[in-house]
């Protein structure tokens, strides 16, 4: 009853806070659209700032708004550059004041472009060519930025939470609090995911990782609907890095029967099999490919979709348009929660099958 009750206040609680992000892309849209009558310009403008959303950054914004005056005001923190230009380069953020200013360390000119930095002279120049590309020095990029600290943050907060629960588990008590909600869904992924896919002799070897990759995943999608505008797995190179961990774990934990069958399967003419181990060796990089794609391309399918809704009620400017476009951009939300448990879901569940594959036992036909 108790686990019940837990259930049902954390489901409250991310659709309160779903709400709140929803109020505030609402706001940051209704800052960006521009009094004009023609649509166009308002479509350009709800466009820019979907592609600047899905962006990475560096500082984390909170949230901004505009005064009275005109000026812009953020509400954030800024995070610490990182950079590599003929020695280390180390600074805050704060110096680019959000794209609007020239970084000056150590008599080197650093300036955003497209939220990218780029070695400039004091003015801050920026040389593009016929393809309107930067051809400005970019020094090696080592910051932490608003993906990254996020990323480190998700980490410690694991950490503790699972840390806790051990220490529980050691002293043969239950958990209690967050622990009441965690455990029965460690449970369902050992007991429906691991063990059915990998077997009992093996799936013990591959719990820390699939544990882990499900609740990352999870509360980082989590993390994304809230009002942060935290957008981690709808990052290419993040996702990208996930994949390879699941691949790299495939192929230096398979035994022998996995590359049997990968380069010399059993009972296939000798022809074939020339024909067939290139093609089945690359379907052993294929698998992490279209874990990568699926992960990106849903959150980041999500977060475009969803703004697009919000963004048409700039364009219909009636009450109807507005009260539907609401609606529905609200309804999308919490179907986002779904999803977000669903995607982590599915990257754990395939990495187990993977994992399986690798580690199945040879059995004889007779």
């Amino acid at each position: 009853m108790h686990n019940v009750m837990s259930l049902k206040t954390i489901c409250l609680l991310f659709v309160f806070v779903t709400s709140l992000s929803f109020s505030q892309e609402s706001m940051h849209l209704e800052e960006i659209a521009p009094e004009v009558e023609g649509k166009q310009d308002v479509k350009t403008e709800i466009k820019e700032y979907i592609n600047h959303h899905l962006l990475d950054s560096y500082d984390f914004s909170l949230t901004s708004y505009t005064t009275d005056s005109g000026e812009h005001k953020y509400i954030g923190f800024p995070l610490p550059v990182i950079l590599w230009d003929n020695g280390l380069k180390v600074f805050s953020s704060s110096k680019f004041h959000h794209g609007e200013s020239v970084a000056e360390v150590d008599g080197n000119h650093y300036a955003l472009h497209h939220n990218k930095i780029y070695k400039t002279d004091a003015a801050g120049t920026i040389t593009l060519d016929e393809h309107h590309h930067a051809t400005n020095k970019k020094p090696l990029d080592f910051s932490i930025t608003k993906n990254v600290f996020t990323i480190f943050l998700v980490g410690l907060l694991m950490f503790f939470m699972f840390s806790g629960m051990a220490k529980k588990y050691k002293k043969g008590n239950m958990p209690k609090g967050i622990g009441r909600f965690l455990e029965p869904i460690i449970l369902y992924i050992r007991d429906d995911i691991a063990l059915p896919n990998i077997g009992k002799k093996h799936y013990k070897r591959y719990m820390p990782y699939l544990l882990t990759v499900f609740f990352f995943v999870w509360i980082i999608n989590l993390l994304g609907l809230t009002p942060l505008g935290v957008n981690v797995t709808n990052n290419i190179a993040v996702t990208l890095a996930l994949a390879l961990i699941t691949y790299v774990l495939t192929t230096f934990t398979a035994n022998k029967n996995y590359w049997g069958h990968i380069f010399w399967m059993p009972g296939v003419p000798v022809p074939m099999k020339i024909i067939l181990a290139p093609i089945e060796l690359l379907g052993t990089i294929i698998k992490p490919f279209s874990l990568m794609i699926r992960l990106y391309a849903n959150i980041t399918a999500g977060h475009i979709v969803l703004m697009s809704i919000i963004g048409l009620m700039f364009i219909f400017k009636n009450w109807l348009g507005s009260s539907l476009s609401f609606g529905l951009a609200f309804a999308l939300s919490l179907l986002e929660l779904l999803v977000a448990a669903l995607q982590a879901y599915i990257f754990t569940m395939l990495s187990a099958l993977y994992f399986g594959s690798a580690v199945e036992e040879h059995h004889d036909d007779h």
